[in-house]
């Protein structure tokens, strides 16, 4: 590990603010203080060097976001030239959020919107890629809620979670191609696969070489986890809870180089898991507040 590694974390609260600091947790760096009251997913930029964040809107009623007015925000890692990327209303309820700078997409799941959704990095060809249901009263299904969002461009697949319920055991993991194939309708896509079912409440997904590696937020056993799994042809999938005991997990980050996972969750705290030997579980943040996003930079 290099001494510029560094995590960025969505610090939600009254208001949210996005923070960096050391992967050992220390050396906290303020990046932007006022992120308004409802930031979610993030994802890193290292060729350009800037940071994208989702903000879930303004009008909800609890954790509900109905209003159309999501958007997708932007600033460099110093914390200058913040921007808009995709405007407020072009979006429901932008979620979890991947970058793929070398190809120039942003790739997001738009929860009450009910859809996965793609972007270029400037906001243009904002393009509709899935879509579970339409209008307000399907919007309230949850087990059409999309939320995490990964990908696999050397694959050319896209991974998302369908959460259902709270703790209702409903969530699900599906994939797609990466492309929309011409002519094809995205709430009628005949190329989905689920892949997994009736999981407590799966939240956000890192892919890496051939392995799957979502949170759950759902209640214990299998929920408040991290888990993995691999994903090849004709093999059986299996799923492996990395550990247990998070608090409401949340955002998820893979340090590749190093072969550990960083898990942000809703009780304020960051957690180092060794990919490797996953029971070594460290504490590298806490006491600052719930965290939400969670994106890592390999210096």
């Amino acid at each position: 590990m290099t001494t510029s590694d560094r995590l960025f974390l969505l610090n939600i609260g009254q208001p949210s603010r996005l923070v960096s600091i050391a992967p050992g947790g220390g050396d906290l760096v303020v990046i932007d203080r006022d992120l308004g009251v409802a930031p979610d997913g993030i994802a890193l930029d290292p060729i350009h060097r800037r940071l994208f964040w989702t903000y879930m809107g303004t009008a909800h009623a609890a954790e509900d976001f109905w209003e159309t007015d999501g958007a997708l925000h932007c600033i460099d890692l110093d914390g200058g030239n913040r921007r808009v990327v995709v405007p407020t209303g072009a979006t429901v309820t932008p979620k979890q959020l991947q970058c793929d700078a070398e190809r120039g997409f942003l790739y997001w799941c738009d929860r009450e919107g009910m859809r996965v959704m793609r972007a270029r990095l400037d906001g243009s060809e904002i393009t509709t890629l899935v879509q579970t249901g339409s209008g307000a009263e399907q919007a309230r299904d949850r087990t059409r809620h999309c939320v995490g969002v990964a990908i696999d461009p050397v694959g050319g697949h896209l991974y998302w979670s369908q959460k259902g319920p709270p703790n209702g055991g409903e969530g699900r993991i599906l994939r797609a191609p990466l492309d929309l194939p011409a002519g094809m309708d995205p709430a009628d896509r005949s190329d989905i696969e689920l892949l997994l079912d009736r999981l407590p409440e799966p939240i956000d997904l890192e892919w890496d070489d051939g392995m799957l590696y979502w949170t759950d937020r759902g209640d214990p056993p299998e929920g408040n986890t991290l888990n993995r799994a691999r994903i090849a042809t004709g093999a059986p999938l299996a799923r492996e809870i990395l550990t247990t005991g998070l608090n409401e997990a949340i955002g998820l980050a893979l340090d590749r180089r190093n072969r550990r996972a960083f898990v942000g969750d809703l009780g304020g705290t960051v957690r180092m898991i060794p990919l490797d030997r996953p029971g070594a579980v460290e504490t590298v943040f806490e006491g600052h507040g719930p965290i939400t996003g969670i994106a890592y930079l390999e210096g």
